[in-house]
């Protein structure tokens, strides 16, 4: 049976692969819908751009929702310097035709949760966790019904990208993140630990343009776009692809290899607010909350987008 799932995100480029490789994979993972939360770029165009990734992959029957505008606590904190100024810089796209729902995200989370059967829905963030962390606020009968929770964030030996501490995606919201690693739901982690393993090189990179495809040329002039950021900093040999790596474990688990280890939120120190303490080495008594993922294989997760992209 396929794997039922809701995305939550914030296109980002990286985002827009992974709806594409969930949305070219029907036999195995169904999407029920995908909320929308601010974090790479503001609300307002993660939602337009979620929408216009829908359409490149042929499905504006997708249900797309808006959640939230901002964290929990905090002021948001957004990524233009590394996705550009409409957080899909690189190809152009047309705007969206199909609609947003008109149902705010966290409300969509908490009423699949409550009709679909208890543990059969798994959630799939690969952005800031303030919809997942709110949900579980406002409906805390809806945690024990998540089947597992699959999510791009954290970080342990590559650190962080936006502090020297934190990767993004906990940082923009480290009291969701908080909220929702302890609260009990079964949980796979996918930090910068793997994703910095997933680079497109340029035989990857002209291996998607040689689709010949819309989704194929796009996700080629995405690359395009937001490794020059990857280049600056870490003088990489490409573009990590973060988020794809969720919808890729979905697929093929077995392509990705971890701990289940105790992962802890830093909220309060100014120095590594947003931090993800993990405890790899196993030197605490706290109780594993979390499979850590430290490596894939990278070949075998660039053919497999490489076969679903050309099916779109």
């Amino acid at each position: 049976m396929a794997e039922r799932i809701i995305i939550d995100t914030d296109p980002g480029q990286d985002d827009a692969v992974a709806i594409l490789l969930a949305l070219a994979s029907p036999d195995e993972i169904e999407v029920l819908g995908i909320t929308a939360v601010a974090g790479n770029v503001p609300l307002a165009l993660t939602a337009r751009n979620a929408r216009i990734v829908c359409e490149l992959a042929g499905r504006p029957d997708m249900k797309v929702f808006a959640g939230c505008d901002r964290p929990l606590r905090h002021d948001l904190v957004t990524a233009e310097h590394v996705h550009g100024k409409t957080g899909l810089d690189g190809p152009d796209l047309p705007e969206p035709t199909m609609e947003l729902q008109a149902a705010h995200g966290v409300d969509f989370i908490i009423e699949t949760l409550r009709a679909e059967p208890a543990g059969t829905v798994t959630l799939c963030p690969l952005g800031p966790l303030t919809n997942i962390a709110t949900a579980f606020e406002r409906a805390p009968d809806i945690v024990s019904r998540v089947k597992r929770m699959v999510l791009m964030g954290g970080a342990y030996f590559e650190v962080g990208n936006i502090t020297p501490a934190a990767e993004f995606n906990i940082y923009v919201d480290p009291e969701a993140a908080a909220l929702v690693f302890g609260a009990g739901v079964p949980l796979v982690v996918l930090p910068l630990d793997v994703t910095h393993k997933a680079l497109v090189t340029k035989p990857r990179n002209d291996a998607f343009r040689a689709l010949g495809n819309r989704a194929g040329t796009a996700v080629a002039q995405m690359t395009d776009f937001f490794e020059r950021f990857d280049l600056a900093k870490y003088g990489s040999d490409g573009a990590p692809l973060h988020d794809p790596c969720v919808t890729a474990y979905l697929l093929r688990p077995e392509l990705f290899s971890g701990r289940h280890i105790n992962v802890e939120i830093e909220t309060v120190s100014p120095l590594t607010r947003g931090m993800t303490v993990a405890d790899w080495w196993g030197v605490t008594d706290r109780a594993p909350n979390a499979t850590f993922i430290g490596d894939l294989d990278a070949d075998g997760f660039f053919s497999l987008l490489t076969e679903r992209l050309a099916r779109l």
